[in-house]
């Protein structure tokens, strides 16, 4: 169930690990990555396996 309105972030935490998540129009988190990754290509490609399609903007 892929809504096109929904937001994907794509960010490092607190040990420097991308991680990501999908957020709903209300605000809402709806899915996150279970962990983190060295490498943000890494990242993106397990968000693809959850319905992410499109290239990402870049965060610090």
């Amino acid at each position: 169930m892929s809504n096109t309105n929904d937001r994907w972030e794509f960010y490092q935490d607190a040990r420097k690990k991308w991680r990501w998540r999908r957020v709903a129009v209300n605000g809402r988190i709806i899915a996150a990555s279970t962990e983190g990754y060295v490498k943000r290509s890494a990242c993106v490609n397990n968000a693809r396996q959850s319905g992410y399609e499109t290239t990402p903007a870049r965060t610090t």
